[in-house]
């Protein structure tokens, strides 16, 4: 079955890499993990329109949502090699291929939503999305994925001792693990994918997310808690293979980055209406909501940031950030 999904998966790479090749048209491709009715797919789906528009038709943007292409790695590994153009993924995924990146997966690392996003949008932010490029990894933009909070099945998380015995999905990601170990749970990766069976299956006891993606996930179907400690703000990052983009004219590449830019301010308008909509929601479905004392929790993985005391790359970034207004 495996085996079969992998050729699968291969030739529908392959078909669309065909696609376009004689028509004067360039076409982008674009492969992400989310549900159409997502906030970033929504956000993708005007990036489209305006870069037909700027471009006038010159440039499209085809767009391959829910897994299609492959898991946010996958995706990731196309880029690298060119066999797709742009994909999204969390910052918690990128840290693999941009080690610097995993600065931004630290714990209880952001004072607020505003701090975030003047760290993002500022200098540090962007020299973070360059630092991808030594691995053929463009980034264009960051999109808001609010805060990371946990969710189970069993019992709600009001203290890190409540995590003792729990198996938690989590991200392919170093950090995220060492911070679930910190806590006391039991850190278990798993593909997005294939979390809402897994769950099911009591493969894991429970998982860690923001609103929207338990809400769209159906996540809450299954998980009857959701504990707001809001452990991480890890932002999702729109990237581009060097590949593709070392093609494009300067002109296209201005087009580009303007419908980008458009497109990440229209994406955190519609968040921030998405994340108070599926706390509604979810509450609605019965899911009980806790707001835990976030201190217990910071203090617990406090450990974490001595641990890059020495770490000539990610310490200095650690400092510039928490020095940020």
């Amino acid at each position: 079955m495996q085996i079969f999904r992998n050729l699968t998966f291969l030739f529908i790479v392959l078909l669309i890499q065909g696609c376009g090749s004689e028509n004067a048209t360039k076409t982008l491709r674009l492969g992400h993990g989310l549900d159409v009715s997502h906030s970033v797919h929504k956000a993708m789906v005007k990036m489209g329109e305006d870069l037909a528009q700027r471009s006038g038709g010159k440039l499209k943007l085809e767009i391959y949502p829910s897994q299609q292409l492959g898991t946010e790695r996958e995706c990731l590994e196309l880029l690298q090699i060119g066999s797709l153009d742009m994909t999204k993924v969390s910052v918690g995924v990128l840290e693999n291929f941009a080690p610097k990146m995993k600065v931004l997966g630290l714990p209880f690392l952001f004072r607020d939503r505003k701090h975030s996003f003047d760290v993002l949008d500022g200098p540090i932010g962007q020299s973070l999305l360059n630092e991808g490029e030594k691995y053929w990894l463009k980034g264009l933009g960051y999109y808001d994925a609010g805060s990371r909070s946990f969710y189970t099945m069993n019992k709600p998380i009001e203290t890190p001792d409540d995590l003792k015995g729990q198996k938690i999905r989590v991200m392919e990601s170093v950090t995220a693990v060492r911070m679930v170990q910190e806590l006391g749970g039991s850190p278990t990766p798993i593909s997005w994918g294939e979390l809402y069976t897994s769950l099911q299956q009591g493969v894991v006891d429970g998982a860690e997310n923001n609103p929207p993606s338990f809400y769209l996930s159906r996540h809450y179907e299954v998980c009857k808690y959701y504990s707001l400690d809001e452990h991480t703000v890890l932002p999702d990052v729109l990237l581009m293979g060097t590949y593709r983009w070392n093609k494009l004219s300067k002109q296209e590449q201005q087009w580009l980055t303007e419908s980008v830019q458009e497109s990440v301010k229209y994406q955190r308008k519609l968040w921030a209406e998405a994340e108070a909509e599926a706390l509604r929601e979810v509450e609605k479905a019965g899911v009980t909501i806790t707001h835990p004392d976030k201190t217990l929790f910071a203090e617990k993985v406090s450990s974490i940031y001595e641990d890059y005391k020495d770490d000539k790359d990610i310490y200095p970034l650690i400092q510039q950030i928490k020095e940020t207004n």
